[in-house]
């Protein structure tokens, strides 16, 4: 008796009552209408057809696998966007080689060389290496981070999210702002977020503050000035808009130490729109990024066949949601 020869791709083609070169762009990754992507892959379900991607990769010089180097997953921001372009990856048959920075900036040149000699298809990368080299034989997009025209940086909005905090402050009856943030000394798109909240503070003639520190500065500095606020037991700051969500948190468990309620004495404003485990309510009001679109917009950028087409600057819009730290939650 003979074995049942394995299926392949002119069987899948059949299965499904498509093209061959359809069934060979989807399982390639090229772009198709996703009525007959649907129609390829349930049909490669019922075959049960096995994909040669090694010998693909061989035949091609091409390996299907991307570079995702990121600090982190245990910031939630970081850990949403890592889940995002993994899954904008997989829809188009690519898969994700993940690297850890931890911040560590020699860690970036080291993740960049040793991906370059995996053979990977490309890189998206969260960096924070001033000295870092792109390599210019391989497709590169950075987050957040602005290198030149030739390098893609895929961005929320972060001025227009800094004015519209300030403006949401504002409607909501606050009288006096105040702006906190801990970040990099890098020039990079979140250093915007603080631009466009003094750009709105100046334009509605609203008193302001500002008090940003460079990573790495003591948190107790944060205490100290807010501490330096505080007038007959109430602080002169009625809203704060602050960088990161995270950072958010730990202010607001200093106020509540303060003996201020929020948000009835102080409303407070995050930015990221991180939500409770993942996927319920956020976990202060909020300025959203659009983690989905960001990784959209990084897997199509790294893998366009005209990267050097490509807007230096891809900037997403943002949004302000209520989360429980402001009067109109």
């Amino acid at each position: 008796m003979h074995e049942k020869s394995a299926p392949t791709m002119a069987d899948v083609a059949r299965e499904a009552g498509v093209a061959l070169g359809t069934v060979s762009k989807v399982v390639n990754g090229q772009p198709v209408g996703e009525e007959y992507r649907a129609k390829v892959e349930e049909a490669i379900a019922r075959l049960g057809y096995q994909y040669n991607s090694s010998g693909r990769a061989l035949r091609i010089d091409q390996t299907n696998t991307i570079a995702l180097i990121i600090p982190n997953t245990i910031n939630p921001y970081f850990a949403l966007l890592v889940h995002h372009i993994n899954m904008a990856l997989e829809k188009r048959n690519y898969r994700m080689l993940l690297c850890f920075t931890q911040y560590d900036q020699s860690r970036e040149m080291e993740y960049i060389q040793m991906v370059r000699q995996n053979r990977v298809d490309g890189i998206i990368a969260l960096t924070y290496n001033p000295d870092l080299v792109i390599p210019d034989d391989i497709p590169f997009v950075t987050i957040d981070r602005f290198f030149s025209v030739s390098v893609p940086c895929v961005a929320s909005d972060n001025f227009g999210g800094g004015w519209l905090a300030a403006h949401k402050l504002k409607e909501l009856g606050c009288r006096k702002l105040g702006f906190i943030r801990v970040g990099s000394t890098l020039t990079n798109e979140p250093s915007k977020r603080k631009d466009g909240f003094v750009a709105a503070c100046v334009e509605m003639a609203m008193p302001f503050e500002v008090m940003a520190l460079e990573d790495g500065a003591p948190f107790s500095q944060f205490e100290d000035f807010l501490a330096r606020h505080v007038k007959n037991k109430k602080l002169d700051l009625d809203g704060l808009f602050i960088g990161t969500d995270s950072l958010a948190w730990q202010i607001i468990h200093v106020l509540q130490r303060m003996k201020l309620r929020v948000p009835e004495d102080v409303q407070v404003i995050g930015f990221d729109g991180i939500r409770m485990f993942g996927d319920l309510e956020p976990v202060v009001s909020t300025i959203v990024q659009p983690v989905q679109e960001i990784a959209e917009a990084c897997v199509t950028t790294v893998l366009s066949k005209h990267l050097s087409n490509v807007p230096s600057l891809i900037c997403l819009p943002v949004q302000y949601l209520a989360g429980g730290t402001t009067k109109d939650s």
